[in-house]
């Protein structure tokens, strides 16, 4: 409608909705205060606002909500502390490449010079370098510009967050709203580069595919899945990926590559070709030498990210999107003349004891999970026992964070919720990781959302314990967390819970939750000795 001084222009609060409605972000993830308040006033019906009860839990809401739906989500904090609570999960966000366009409050602009009370002082800098752009626009006129520009840019490959903080008398002033623009194309790799990466590949004996999450986030899977077949190459998972890779059931995977250099040089000598698609050349935890990088092995490396094809330590990389890159190499090979690999062993079904085994739990998990849901991770110290016995199969179905920092899981499983309605979403969280966005229940219980919530309760930090073993490390304080009542803590906020110890009621327990329509959750009580992130499966 028109601004009411006469100017017959719209408001910039008027006008930003315009952006926000055309670039389809009507899904508002939140936690405002009075900063935001004017932006909030008259709300439309048109749009839903989230309400998360802690600001990096909203930032993992919408996190979650745009890598599922594939479009950028938009997300509303307050100044200052607003955007300091939320740091850690903008880091992550920013490492999952997650597009996200951020908007902060910030106190009028008459008061800024006096640095007031809940001022930002130099608000667009705070969140730097976790964020693809960030500005403070000069004049309350330019702010809808502003929006559209961070959606373009948190949209443009490798996709990120961005963010505009925008001063609250601001959101009243008439100003002349921009043009509406499409997001950015993605861009295909050199086709000579293209050609030289065929003609190498077609002469290798025995290549291998090193998949990352890239192909995921473009919907290129099939394609992968037709290249993988047409070279009858087997298929690794990157170190630390945060989608699914490759389908887990499929004869050619051949398993997760570690994140130290000396297992992945290990995993990688057979072969005389690697070809990385999707990743960095090679994410890493723990020091040491990878001797595939002084072996003379032809590494190629394609993907969207240029920060990744720079640090990379060895091979020639390739700038172009996976749904590109992928069927332009297929085209260009022949059809090969090697067998296709032996398929991986079976992996044997683990025995129920007291205390649980974590590997009996996820292969439960594994039989009562219903067709089409999709797995929320965060339980890092389990993660190899994850993968063994707990294979994700479906393009879309796995999510967890790129970036190491706890917090992500229980609200980022919300926001996939809320972007795919009546999907089961299971969220697989350790005791610790719950502590850090344990609110983010109350959310999915407003929602009624049908989350599965599965602690994975081993009293404390088992990666920490298991990262001290590779160390050497022993003793050490602030690894143990007893006393934790995760039932009554969900109970807090609406969930329905129960705590769970052995094979029989853990059985019955997941066949009710996932019966449940509402958010449940289960409190799974395991053998807090067996951790094995750092150990190689056997």
């Amino acid at each position: 409608m028109p601004h009411d001084d006469g100017t017959n222009l719209p408001s910039v609060r008027e006008a930003v909705l315009d952006q926000l409605r055309a670039a389809g972000m009507t899904t508002c993830f939140g936690n405002p205060g009075s900063t935001e308040l004017p932006f909030l006033d008259r709300w439309p019906d048109d749009f839903r606002y989230v309400l998360a009860l802690q600001e990096g839990c909203a930032v993992a809401m919408a996190d979650g909500f745009a890598r599922s739906t594939g479009r950028a989500a938009v997300c509303n904090l307050h100044s200052a502390v607003g955007i300091g609570h939320a740091m850690g999960n903008l880091f992550t966000a920013f490492r999952n490449q997650a597009p996200l366009v951020i908007t902060v409050g910030q106190q009028a602009r008459s008061l800024l010079p006096g640095n007031p009370f809940l001022g930002s002082t130099e608000a667009a800098s705070f969140p730097k370098p976790y964020v693809k752009w960030s500005i403070e626009p000069a004049r309350a006129q330019d702010v809808p510009a502003a929006i559209a520009h961070a959606w373009a840019i948190a949209m443009t490959r490798p996709r990120g967050p961005t963010l505009v903080s925008i001063p609250m008398d601001d959101w009243g002033v008439a100003t002349r709203p921009p043009a509406w623009r499409a997001a950015p194309s993605d861009t295909a790799p050199d086709p000579a580069a293209l050609d030289e990466a065929a003609t190498a590949l077609a002469a290798a004996r025995r290549p291998v595919i090193v998949a990352g999450p890239e192909v995921d986030d473009e919907g290129a899977g099939p394609a992968l899945v037709a290249l993988a077949e047409k070279l009858r190459a087997p298929v690794l998972a990157s170190p630390f990926a945060s989608r699914i890779c490759f389908p887990e059931d499929h004869p050619l995977f051949a398993g997760f590559l570690a994140a130290a250099p000396g297992a992945v040089a290990e995993a990688l000598a057979p072969y005389d070709f690697v070809l990385v698609l999707g990743a960095p050349v090679f994410t890493f935890h723990v020091a040491g030498i990878c001797a595939l990088f002084e072996s003379g092995t032809p590494i190629w490396q394609f993907t969207t990210d240029p920060e990744a094809a720079a640090a990379a330590p060895a091979g020639r990389a390739v700038l172009g999107a996976m749904r590109f890159a992928i069927p332009g190499l297929a085209s260009r090979l022949p059809e090969p003349t090697r067998q296709n690999p032996a398929p991986p062993n079976a992996v044997a079904p683990p025995v129920a004891a007291t205390p649980l085994p974590p590997a009996f739990l996820f292969d439960a998990l594994r039989r009562a999970m219903p067709p089409g849901a999709v797995l929320v991770e965060e339980a890092p110290s389990h993660r190899p026992a994850i993968q063994r016995h707990l294979p994700v199969t479906d393009w879309g179905g796995f999510f967890t964070m790129a970036s190491g920092g706890l917090g992500y899981a229980l609200p980022a499983a919300v926001g996939v919720a809320m972007a795919r309605p009546g999907t089961r979403v299971v969220a697989l969280i350790g005791d610790g990781s719950m502590m850090y966005s344990i609110q983010a229940i109350w959310t999915a219980v407003q929602h009624r959302l049908p989350v599965t919530i599965i602690v994975v309760n081993n009293g404390g930090y088992g990666a920490m314990r298991s990262f001290g073993r590779v160390l050497g490390v022993t003793g050490a304080p602030g690894i143990d967390v007893p006393g934790l009542d995760f039932v009554a803590l969900a109970r807090g906020m609406g969930c329905a819970g129960e705590c769970v110890a052995d094979a029989a009621s853990l059985e019955a327990a997941l066949a009710e939750a996932f019966a449940d329509p509402a958010p449940r959750l289960i409190d799974v009580v395991v053998d807090p000795a067996i951790s094995a992130l750092y150990r190689k499966a056997p």
